[in-house]
Order: C-alpha cells, then sequence, then structure tokens
C-alpha cells in the first residue's frame, strides 16, 4: 500500500483549510452532511435520466457515534466514488466533484448541488486526527478505503462495502484545555448542530438515539424503560418553501416563536417568493414586543441565510437595513455565490438584490399596516418606532424618504396618532410651517408657555416627546416642501403684522431693561428678549442657534466627562405681564432687587424648561426674601 502526497502539496495550505476557512469548528459536520447530500442528489438527478436503473431505494444519510473508538460516521448510500474518483477528489484539496458534475450539465438541467469548491470535505480534521473514507460507487463490484492523518499525505486501498455510497469515518482528536471534541460524540449536540445547520437538507439525516418509554399498562403506575431508536433529526421541508395557502397562521406563529425564542406571536408575518435574475424565498416575521437587550450595543442585527437547506449564516447584516433591524426570519436562494467556507458571499451583488427587494418588501407591509390596522400599527410604534426615527437622525436625513411617511406622533389636533401627511392636510391656508413642541410627556407640552399663541391661532402642533424627536426634525427639515419647526423658533411667524409692531415697539420701550437682565445674567443667556409667543405665563427660555434646549438636555445624560454641547439661551418675557411690570418698576427704584428678580425669572424659566438649577437653595432664598 503506497502513501502518496496531496497534488497540492503544501502544509500551509492545509493548515489554511483546517485553521483559517471556517470561523467555527462545529461547521465541519454541516460539510460533511452538505457533501452527502450532494451524493444523493447526483444520484437521483442520474435515476431521473437514466430510464435502465432500477428504482432507488429510500435516499438518507446516516450519523453514528462510537464513544469507546472515539470516531464519529457519516454515510450515505449515495452514487458513490471510484477509485479514480478517491484519488481526484480527495487526492486534490480544492478539487470539486460537485462543482465539475454541475459543469457537465447541459443548460436545461438543474440541480440543488452547492459543493464546488472540494474543500468542505477537508474541515473533518479540524476535529479529527484521523479521517477514513469508504466509498463504493453505484453500478460498481469494487470498493475503496482512503486514509488520511492530514497534510503528511494519503493512502487508498481496494476494501470491502456490502451497499453502494459513502462512509466518512471521523477519528476526533483528544481533548484539551481549550477544546472538548468528545461534545461531537455526544447524540444530544449531534442533533443540535443538525437541526442548526441542517435542518433543511432535503433527505433524512438518521441517528440512532436513547428515549423513554412507558411500558406500563393502563391501569399500572408508569414504568418507564429506555430504548434505543432510529431518528430522523432533520425536518427537510422547511415552512417557508411550503405554499402558504397550505400553512395556518399559527404554524407561522409556533415556528416564530420556537425559532427566535419568543413568548409571544408576532405582529406581522411577511411571506416572500421571488423568480427573477435572482430566485429566494424569505419568511419574515415583526415581534409584537421589544426582544430583551435590543437597544443595547451587543444586539445583533441579520436574517438567516440558506442556500438550498444549508444555513450559511446565522445573522446576514447585509440582507437588512440597520432601521428594519427588528425584522427576524430568513432568505433562502440558490442563487448565490458562495465563498470557500459557505460563510459569506464571493461577490455581493446577488446579496444587494435580495436585500433591496425585502427592504421594499417591509415598508410596504408597514405601510399596509399603518393604513388598514392603526392599532397593530401602534403596537408596533411603541416597541420599535425609536428605530425608524433613528434611522433618520443617525443618517442625518439620508433616509428620510424611505421611512418619513412611517413616523407617527401625538399631536394637539387628533387623538392617538397622526403621520405627517395627516396633519399637512390639516393645515388652514395661513399656516405655512408644520410645527412641534417638545416635552417629556404630552401633559407638560400642553402647560408649556410657548404653546399659547399656536393654540390661540388654532395651529396644530406635534408633541415630541423622545429625546430623539429634534434630531429626527433637523435631519429631515421638510415634509412636502413644508420646513419643520419648534413653535419657539424666532422663524416660526405666528404673530400678525399687527401683533408683530406691537412687539418690537415694546422692545424699544424696554431695551434699558432687556440690556440689564443680560448684564445681570452675564452668560448664563444670550439675550433677554421681549417674547412673540406669551401670552398669560411670565417667561420662558428658547434656544438661539442649532442646538435646542431639548438636544442640551439630551447630551447632558450622554456619559463621559468631556464638554457637552449647549443651547445659546435666550430669556424670553412677557411685556404684558404683571411679573415684568414689578421688574421694570423695581429697576427704576431698587436696582439690587431688581437683580435678585431677574435671577428669579431665570430660575422659572429653567425649572419650565426642565433644566436643573445651579444653586436651589438661593433660589428659594430669593423667593423667601419676596415676601
Amino acid at each position: 500500500m503506497e502513501k502518496k502526497s496531496f497534488k497540492a502539496e503544501s502544509q500551509r495550505l492545509m493548515d489554511l483549510m483546517i485553521n483559517s476557512i471556517y470561523t467555527h469548528k462545529e461547521i465541519f459536520l454541516r460539510e460533511i452532511i452538505s457533501n452527502a447530500s450532494d451524493a444523493l442528489d447526483k444520484l437521483h438527478f442520474i435515476s431521473l435520466t437514466d430510464e435502465t436503473m432500477e428504482k432507488l431505494p429510500e435516499l438518507y444519510i446516516q450519523i453514528t457515534p462510537d464513544k469507546d473508538n472515539r470516531t464519529l460516521t457519516v454515510s450515505d448510500n449515495g452514487i458513490g466514488m471510484s477509485y479514480e474518483e478517491l484519488e481526484d477528489n480527495l487526492g486534490t484539496i480544492a478539487q470539486s466533484g460537485s462543482f465539475q458534475f454541475k459543469k457537465d450539465l447541459s443548460e436545461n438541467e438543474k440541480t440543488d448541488i452547492i459543493g464546488q469548491f472540494g474543500v468542505g470535505f477537508y474541515s473533518a480534521f479540524m476535529v479529527s486526527d484521523e479521517v477514513t473514507v469508504i466509498s463504493k460507487k453505484y453500478n460498481s463490484d469494487k470498493a475503496y478505503m482512503w486514509k488520511s492523518q492530514g497534510a503528511d499525505g494519503y493512502t487508498i486501498e481496494e476494501t470491502e462495502k456490502s451497499s453502494y455510497g459513502t462512509d466518512i469515518i471521523m477519528h476526533l482528536r483528544p481533548d484539551s484545555e481549550d477544546e472538548d471534541y468528545c461534545q461531537y460524540l455526544e447524540t444530544y449536540k449531534i442533533q443540535s448542530l443538525v437541526k442548526k445547520y441542517s435542518d433543511y437538507i432535503s433527505y433524512p439525516i438518521k441517528m440512532e438515539v436513547e428515549t423513554s418509554v412507558n411500558t406500563a399498562k393502563d391501569d399500572e403506575d408508569p414504568k418507564y424503560e429506555t430504548v434505543r431508536e432510529i431518528k430522523t433529526l432533520n425536518s427537510m421541508v422547511p415552512i417557508w418553501r411550503r405554499n402558504k395557502n397550505e400553512v395556518t397562521q399559527e404554524e407561522y406563529n409556533n415556528y416564530y416563536k420556537e425559532k427566535f425564542m419568543d413568548m409571544a406571536d408576532p405582529l406581522v408575518t411577511i411571506n416572500v417568493s421571488t423568480d427573477g435574475i435572482i430566485s429566494y424565498k424569505a419568511l419574515m416575521f415583526i415581534p409584537s414586543v421589544v426582544p430583551y437587550g435590543y437597544y443595547t450595543k451587543e444586539a445583533e442585527k441579520g436574517l438567516q441565510l440558506y442556500s438550498n437547506g444549508v444555513m450559511i449564516m446565522d445573522k446576514c447584516e447585509q440582507l437588512i437595513p440597520d432601521y428594519f433591524r427588528f425584522v427576524k426570519g430568513v432568505v433562502d436562494s440558490q442563487d448565490l455565490s458562495l465563498n470557500i467556507s459557505r460563510e459569506l458571499l464571493q461577490h455581493d451583488r446577488q446579496l444587494k438584490i435580495i436585500a433591496k427587494n425585502i427592504e421594499k418588501k417591509i415598508k410596504s407591509e408597514l405601510t399596509k399596516l399603518l393604513k388598514n390596522s392603526p392599532e397593530k400599527y401602534e403596537t408596533f410604534w411603541k416597541a420599535f418606532g425609536l428605530q425608524i426615527k433613528y434611522g433618520i437622525a443617525s443618517s442625518y436625513g439620508m433616509n428620510k424618504d424611505a421611512l418619513q411617511d412611517l413616523l407617527v406622533f401625538k399631536s394637539s389636533k387628533v387623538d392617538g396618532y397622526t403621520t405627517l401627511a395627516d396633519y399637512v392636510s390639516r393645515m388652514p391656508e395661513s399656516q405655512k410651517y408644520i410645527y412641534y413642541a417638545c416635552g417629556d410627556t404630552d401633559e407638560k407640552i400642553k402647560a408649556l408657555p410657548q404653546t399659547e399663541l399656536c393654540k390661540e391661532k388654532g395651529y396644530e402642533f406635534l408633541y415630541f416627546t423622545d429625546e430623539i424627536d429634534e434630531f429626527v426634525a433637523k435631519s429631515m427639515i421638510t415634509y412636502q416642501d413644508k420646513t419643520i419647526l419648534s413653535i419657539a423658533s424666532d422663524m416660526a411667524e405666528l404673530q400678525s403684522d399687527e401683533e408683530k409692531q406691537k412687539t418690537e415697539q415694546q422692545a424699544e420701550e424696554n431695551k434699558d431693561i432687556l440690556a440689564f437682565i443680560k448684564e445681570t445674567l452675564g452668560d448664563k443667556i444670550t439675550k433677554a428678549v421681549i417674547s412673540k409667543n406669551l401670552k398669560s405665563h411670565p417667561v420662558y427660555l428658547s434656544a438661539d442657534g442649532a442646538v435646542s434646549i431639548e438636544m442640551e438636555k439630551y447630551f447632558a445624560q450622554m456619559p463621559g466627562d468631556e464638554p457637552k454641547p449647549k443651547a445659546d439661551k435666550v430669556l424670553e418675557l412677557n411685556a404684558q405681564h404683571p411679573a415684568f411690570q414689578t421688574l421694570r418698576n423695581t429697576y427704576l427704584n431698587d436696582k439690587p432687587k431688581a437683580e435678585k428678580l431677574a435671577r428669579i425669572l431665570y430660575a422659572q424659566a429653567l425649572l419650565i424648561a426642565g433644566l436643573t438649577l445651579d444653586n436651589p437653595v438661593e433660589y428659594c432664598d430669593m423667593v423667601c426674601e419676596l415676601f
């Protein structure tokens, strides 16, 4: 028996196969099972095209763990290999018999074989110190045994095998502190790996397992015995490949809860089947509740990616945009260009096409939900509305067109939520802008002093209660050519020409006291002005510049000791309010007391804005001195 060297002839190449190509060692079982499936596919295909062949028996894959001998065997009754094929396919690293088989087919002949690089078999050496292959080709009288301990080479000799097909016998490496190789001999681990990676292989994957059976008669107490039986480990036909008219919503719900470990039914089920330049099927779900840890850095996004029943990636991020990362599901396509490890894609053109179609489908389903089932959409929005908002703000408005019609807000005019489109449809002709007001809650926004004039004019304004809301507005800038503005903005134009003239006159009459207030408060404010918005309240704070009051509060909560952006604060005063009249009179007669009144009004404006007082004790003392 002659020992032969690998034709690829390099220790380095074998080391690359074993240590670099695959991310996880457990992938080896997926690769060996996939090769067995390809062998079954080849025999099945030939049986369909060769009328002289006898009817085939059941085609299947058998897994046999042997703890005593420390071997794991994967057997199939597929096409098998001749001496020459063992030499060519296993003696040459990166030589694929499946690839050649597909290459030899005519354009009209198709199979679902996915093996094409000829390296999957060598993944067995990640967990094995010796691999033996016993194979007998269909319609051949001879069987051969290929054996190798790695890069040193291999042997091939004639052997005995009763039936056609292939047995791959992996002798597992010794356990170490870093690696537990014997776990791959445990039936529970094998079942887990088959379920994870090969559940939808289209042939039965069988293994003998121990089960507990009640042998007692009906009138006896339960009596359990352990028996061994052959069990099929894979489900073979994935739910997304079944005709959706034959699958109940309950079946979809159960699949979702089991597959994605959720206690609640999904809010929306999305089923896609596309044939064209790229053919694929997808089954996706929108959860009804936020998964645990969803809004953390550790949370991973992505859909499961399959090719012909073999899981290629558990979380394929490229399939879904970040703003739809809440969607769970699977995509299955036989048109993908797989790379050498079947873990990534060699070319991403196909993936981009699928991802773009999936994005459109998800948006379409959410738009349909918003239109036809407002209550269900509200459930979605409470769970994942922040994600949609982040999608606009984090891209500085680049995703505006894709997401703006999915936004909903509470407002001053309607119960429940309103879309921006519905808001614009209700705008009177005299209203130029889309207005909003910021606050922690709806009730606090309703009580804000700066909302008075907007209410008096009968203009609707949106309630911005999330920290991200104003970032969204500033990223969007406009909606349907309507500028989105805070009611506190100097550009809000809520006053009539007559009201503007009156405010300007009041500002001129009180320019000395306004300058005094600015001097008293120093750099706490940018300026003091007569307000255009206040009607019955004495004071409030607005901002001059890109950073608003709400943005300052958001930045203040961020971790880190570095300086946080602050708003350029403007103290707006109501010239008609008794508090301002008192301040003006005191300014003329008692400037030290007027300084305290100015500080009190500023402190009250901070409280109204939800900002923290620099010195609460000093504020209380100044108020008490007024009595």
